[in-house]
């Protein structure tokens, strides 16, 4: 395990995906995203997915410098798609693409297809709220079936995240960000690298068993819903709204290519917010609510209650000081894509943190 230096980390990923055929601008976007995603300790999203974004570029899977399609466009409702575009880059046109109509109309929703991996769905909660608007985004991937549904034993469902995302007067926004199944299977990854069991009740093996070996899922398991049934649904009702509602695809087990859809809400309370006063407002009221929320007595001395959202910044905060731990798995991934695109390793001391 090894800490790097953050910003000299998206420097090596962006030379990565330079050479992978990817513009300067879109490498860059695609690095920066990436490090955030392990910055805020989700390294399921992190650097860790850049040898399998080059295999995606060779299989002709994954698109670089694709610009997405505008296929219905009205004052509030929109479909893209994403030509199978980096999701970084083409998620950030959709988001901006959704709150320009939310700020005008109050309201807006984009339906995003055929796209690339789109990364941490926190990131485009957080670029919404950064505008003032609340939002709503639901994903699958149509292509890659990971979860069994409950009680079921093989793979029908994909992990299906969802982010929610709640702007709030004079401070850090309210972020959720979840998968609904157990984890994302990125973990599993980071589980796999370092050699590392994974909690009971993540996953079963081909058999349906319960199993703590990530081995067993990569050999045919697969990942479990969060709250039994009721994750189950939410998981099933995401796909709909991911894949249906998008015009893209739910899980289809003959969907031959691995491709992200998203459904997006935006909400701009300032269409028709119009309360006054500092304590007033829709903003105001969201702060009021979160800070009682986080007033309440810590069950555990020392350990505050914390909201949605806190803990991504908190760590954030501590690996932008001492640097992004990259296990040794990882990093030698990393350094083997660079080689195969020419790139060459990055000297020690441009990486010390």
């Amino acid at each position: 395990m090894k800490n790097v230096d953050a910003e000299a980390l998206v420097a090596f990923v962006a030379a990565i995906m330079r050479g992978a055929g990817c513009s300067e601008g879109e490498a860059r976007a695609v690095a920066r995203r990436l490090v955030d995603s392990n910055l805020v300790g989700h390294d399921s999203h992190g650097v860790l997915r850049v040898g399998k974004y080059l295999e995606w570029v060779r299989d002709g899977t994954l698109q670089p410098n694709a610009s997405p399609t505008i296929v219905f466009d009205s004052d509030t409702i929109a479909i893209l798609d994403g030509n199978r575009g980096f999701g970084q880059v083409i998620g950030e046109f959709a988001t901006k693409f959704g709150i320009g109509k939310a700020v005008q109309k109050g309201i807006a929703m984009i339906g995003l297809r055929n796209c690339g991996h789109l990364g941490r769905l926190g990131d485009w909660a957080e670029m919404a709220a950064d505008a003032g608007c609340v939002s709503l985004h639901f994903l699958n991937t149509s292509g890659a079936q990971r979860v069994a549904p409950f009680g079921g034993s093989d793979r029908r469902l994909s992990t299906n995240p969802l982010a929610i995302g709640v702007p709030l007067r004079d401070d850090d926004p309210a972020i959720l960000d979840i998968t609904t199944s157990m984890v994302a299977e990125g973990k599993l990854m980071v589980a796999l690298n370092k050699g590392e069991q994974v909690p009971e009740g993540w996953i079963v093996d081909k058999k349906g068993k319960p199993t703590t070996d990530p081995r067993d899922f990569y050999a045919g398991g697969a990942l479990l819903t969060i709250g039994a049934h009721k994750g189950s649904g939410l998981s099933i009702l995401t796909d709909l709204l991911a894949g249906a509602l998008t015009t893209g695809r739910s899980s289809d087990p003959d969907d031959a290519i691995l491709r992200n859809n998203m459904l997006s809400i935006f909400i701009a309370p300032a269409v028709y917010d119009t309360a006054e006063g500092d304590e007033g407002g829709v903003l105001g009221e969201a702060k009021r609510f979160v800070d009682y929320v986080r007033a309440s007595p810590p069950a555990s001395k020392g350990q505050p209650v914390l909201g949605p959202g806190d803990a991504e910044r908190k760590i954030r905060a501590t690996r932008r000081a001492h640097g992004v731990p990259i296990d040794d798995k990882t990093w030698s991934d990393l350094l083997a894509a660079a080689e195969s695109v020419g790139v060459p390793p990055p000297r020690t001391k441009q990486l010390r943190r």
